[in-house]
């Protein structure tokens, strides 16, 4: 094999090992370019304090038989009033400043020949440009990281003004404290950009959670899937968005889909939750033995008509007044499988399959088995975004009902169907839905509020949009 014909065969293999080995993500964050205004107006504002905060060295020199030094540099003020945040396409983010200006305060001392004098000056400097690159990136954990890759600072206007008695003086070294004021001070910007990116900006994404605790059964796997991704429009986030058992953590048999994340840019961020992130709440939960419920007579609203026991449902089944009279009954529902949803321009929909097995109490409190059904079901769920949490509920058509097993005797299951519709609407769904109403955790840093809530149903995953508020540390 020759050279030439080697590369092209370690190229393809490369190609195939690229494509076989890449994650589609469960969970995608879009921030579009009014998300990046609103994150520069946040950003914006905290860089203004700490340009304020600059340190700037001492100056010293001389001109002919002059010396001078210029001490105690302070910044009063320092305004960036036009900014901004531009995605570049497969590089980063750039951060523009035009226009901005700073005052500087500071005291003055000089002497030729034996003549000394001392004072104040008043330095402004206008029309300061500032052109930032941030590369963003993720670590080892799969947080996303940011850094600032190329900086670079111009300062058109210095204008000094000095407080005194010799005029003269002034001017014999006003152009040299000027220049020398204005390299330092270009020098020191990017400094201390680099350093409030690092100390403020890769802190705060930093508080992005891999994973979000939900109870103490299950827990949201947000780890990066790979670096952030730039577009012309906007910064995307692919996540692995998996739920899993806290205690029986495994493989998931199946993969996410690719999203066809539609280009909507009315909202500040946008969430794309893929039918995988959904599906794997189902098996998380029910590896982690969650999809049980038990129904009692305690439960049963007031209004019910009925009570729990033998004598009821021995109208139906007469074996059970012969073998266990009047006796009280629970039933204990569960799903022998996972649920699985799909997820389409109409909404959510599944067909879970739930086993209901009837226990007799008996007087020593032990259970006796004495049926189990199985219950199927239509089933259709709305989902919102509530305090930065994903929350929903759901219905359920007429179940339909099979008999899987009798420790009683064979029965015709359709007596029994209006008792285990009004078991399933009145006990079982109110339980899950106020599960469903405390949600689950989105992936956002700390202090990010969500407004302006948008849900839309689309192929395969819920595009969620929303407008952002960031609450500042009091």
């Amino acid at each position: 094999m020759g050279v030439q014909s080697l590369a092209v065969a370690c190229g393809a293999l490369a190609l195939c090992l690229a494509l076989t080995t890449a994650t589609n993500p469960g969970f995608v964050v879009r921030i579009t370019q009014a998300g990046l205004d609103y994150a520069n107006q946040q950003g914006i504002a905290i860089l203004e304090k700490e340009l304020a905060q600059l340190k700037l060295p001492d100056i010293s020199g001389k001109s002919g038989k002059l010396r001078y030094t210029v001490s105690r540099l302070r910044i009063p003020s320092f305004r960036l009033p036009h900014s901004r945040i531009t995605p570049i396409p497969n590089v980063g983010l750039q951060v523009s400043i035009s226009n901005a200006f700073a005052e500087l305060d500071g005291d003055w001392r000089v002497k030729v020949f034996f003549v000394r004098s001392h004072g104040s000056f008043n330095l402004k400097v206008e029309d300061v440009y500032i052109k930032i690159t941030l590369r963003l990136g993720s670590d080892t954990t799969g947080k996303p990281t940011i850094r600032t890759s190329d900086c670079s600072a111009r300062i058109s206007n210095v204008r000094v003004r000095f407080s005194g008695k010799f005029g003269w003086f002034y001017n014999l070294f006003r152009g040299k404290i000027a220049s020398k004021l204005r390299k330092s001070l270009e020098s020191k910007l990017c400094d201390n950009v680099a350093r409030s990116v690092q100390n403020e900006l890769q802190r705060h994404i930093q508080t992005l959670p891999v994973t979000a605790r939900i109870d103490d059964k299950t827990g949201i796997d947000y780890s990066l899937v790979a670096p952030p991704r730039t577009t012309a429009q906007s910064l995307d986030l692919d996540l692995k968005g998996e739920f899993y058992s806290l205690d029986h953590r495994s493989t998931v048999p199946f993969s996410p889909l690719p999203l066809a994340f539609p280009s909507d840019h009315n909202r500040m961020v946008y969430f794309g939750a893929s039918s995988y992130f959904f599906n794997t709440a189902g098996i998380a939960y029910h590896k982690a033995g969650a999809l049980v419920f038990e129904i009692t007579e305690a439960m049963l609203p007031k209004d019910a008509g009925f009570r729990l026991d033998t004598s009821v449902f021995s109208a139906f089944i007469p074996q059970l007044e012969e073998m266990y009279p009047n006796m009280t009954m629970k039933f204990r529902l569960s799903a022998p499988t996972a649920p699985f949803l799909t997820i389409g321009p109409g909404g959510i929909s599944f067909q879970p399959t739930v086993d209901a097995q009837a226990y007799a109490i008996l007087p020593n409190s032990s259970l006796a088995p004495l049926f189990l059904l199985s219950l199927t079901g239509n089933v259709s769920a709305v989902i919102n975004v509530r305090s930065g949490r994903i929350v929903g509920s759901v219905d359920v058509g007429r179940i339909r009902l099979s008999l899987k097993d009798s420790a009683v005797g064979n029965f015709e299951v359709e007596f029994l169907q209006s008792i285990m519709n009004y078991l399933t609407s009145n006990v079982l769904l109110p339980h899950v839905n106020a599960r469903l109403d405390e949600g689950f955790p989105l992936a956002l840093p700390n202090r990010i509020q969500l407004s302006n809530i948008l849900v839309k149903y689309r192929q395969n995953f819920l595009l969620l949009g929303a407008d952002v508020h960031f609450q500042p540390q009091k």
